[in-house]
């Protein structure tokens, strides 16, 4: 697709799936869900169908989960929250790896950089990013504030800092997924020019 080429915006399928025992017992409310929601809205100017899941830090049920989104409800793009620390209830990294066909170990490597801009402790996280079939799945930090902080990157800062993703809508290119559009004054999204579609209701 050349930089000329008009872009009508494509639909995409979003899984959304906080991790969490508590949250999912009904202990507490869960925040993970609203802020991811939050910000896609923000950010993504396409269509966007969510699928969401509340779910234990349970191994098995969160591998379970992730194929399901992926393998059924035909998710582009799924971002987990919760259940990436070092604790023994922690297990998101090792079931999200557990149904990658490649990992990306380049997005979780800049969230701990974004991260410990706040906190020394950032260098203790475990998030990953893998593919599965046509789908980005990402794990993110468990806190509203962290996972606004590493979608969006630290603009303010000199230099500013990208946040992760501004590298996924090109990313899903790649993979044969939805050509997705972001509100460039929340996450300018990167693509080569050679990738790039002239905006939507542009002449």
């Amino acid at each position: 697709m050349t930089e000329t080429a008009a872009s009508t915006p494509d639909g995409v399928r979003i899984g959304l799936v906080s991790i969490s025992d508590r949250a999912s017992a009904g202990v507490y409310e869960d925040k993970g869900l609203p802020s991811l929601r939050e910000w896609l809205a923000r950010a993504v100017r396409n269509p966007v169908v969510y699928e969401e899941r509340l779910i234990a830090d349970d191994a098995p049920t969160i591998s379970a989960t992730l194929r399901a989104l992926v393998d059924d409800a035909r998710c582009d793009l799924v971002l987990t929250t919760g259940g990436t620390g070092p604790a023994p209830r922690d297990v998101t990294p090792e079931a999200t790896l557990a149904v990658a066909d490649r990992e990306m170990p380049g997005f979780g490597e800049q969230m701990r950089q974004i991260s410990l801009r706040f906190v020394p402790t950032a260098i203790l996280s475990r998030q990953v990013g893998v593919i599965r079939r046509r789908a980005l799945i990402l794990n993110l930090p468990g806190q509203p504030k962290a996972i606004a902080e590493t979608l969006q990157g630290l603009p303010d800062l000199a230099p500013p800092v990208p946040g992760i993703f501004a590298a996924v809508p090109y990313c899903i290119d790649l993979i044969g997924g939805p050509y997705i559009e972001t509100d460039p004054a929340v996450c300018p999204a990167f693509r080569p020019k050679s990738a790039q579609r002239r905006p939507a209701g542009t002449a």
